[in-house]
């Protein structure tokens, strides 16, 4: 039987070719996604996006989505706190594995293995350490498309908020920032690509500062032209 395991789903790229790569694989079954998303703004945390475009790529991609609701600026024992909740209840059910989107964040790796060791569950990465232009490369090759939603402005304009990862977004990039943003230079919003069973219809919509980021509001396609939150 194949083995259940729980995706830990950002709704960005880097999530996308994980998940990817795992449902190519015939000894595991992915049984849910599970994403942190923020109160009050009810939205990805980190991420910004909003929580319908979120519900939106879980039910194209088909399969059950877990939200795990944490408050803004969230502190660790919080976050660990109601991590935990969800992930035991998945425990109780008989998974025992959880799959991420990492690459290469040492400290992070073992900060999510040393959380899910206390209760007796283990991390998989299925895209670690593999070489992040090669990634970009793949992705591009899977056919998956995507949107910059957030970006750090310490390393890049602001006008890449909201660009679509073409090639010129690469090309543009300035020398130091990891094709991926796996530093955290930018996080990314997939809606279409070989793991949807339909695109998710989306615009780009204001581009506002927060919490010393910047982010571009996506839209649902059908929503209200000037419309945010």
């Amino acid at each position: 039987m194949p083995e259940p395991i729980l995706f830990c789903w950002s709704g960005g790229k880097d999530s996308a070719m994980a998940l990817h790569t795992v449902s190519e694989r015939a000894d595991v079954r992915i049984v849910a996604l599970l994403t942190t998303v923020t109160e009050t703004y009810d939205r990805i945390s980190m991420h910004g996006v909003r929580r319908e475009l979120l519900v939106q790529q879980a039910e194209s991609i088909g399969l059950p989505l877990r939200e795990v609701r944490i408050p803004p600026q969230c502190v660790n024992p919080i976050y660990e706190a109601r991590m935990e909740e969800a992930l035991r209840s998945y425990y109780a059910e008989g998974v025992r594995t959880v799959a991420f989107g990492d690459i290469f964040l040492e400290d992070l790796r073992a900060y999510r293995e040393k959380n899910l060791a206390r209760i007796g569950m283990t991390a998989l990465f299925p895209i670690w350490k593999r070489d992040t232009r090669e990634l970009i490369r793949s992705f591009h090759a899977a056919r998956f498309r995507a949107i910059a939603v957030c970006i750090d402005p310490r390393v890049l304009d602001r006008s890449f908020a909201g660009r679509e990862l073409e090639e010129s977004f690469f090309h543009d990039l300035p020398a130091g920032v990891d094709p991926c943003g796996e530093n955290g230079e930018f996080h990314t919003f997939v809606f279409d690509g070989p793991i949807f069973r339909n695109p998710i219809p989306v615009r780009a919509g204001e581009v506002v500062e927060r919490d010393s980021f910047i982010y571009c509001d996506l839209l649902p396609n059908a929503a209200v032209a000037g419309a945010s939150q």
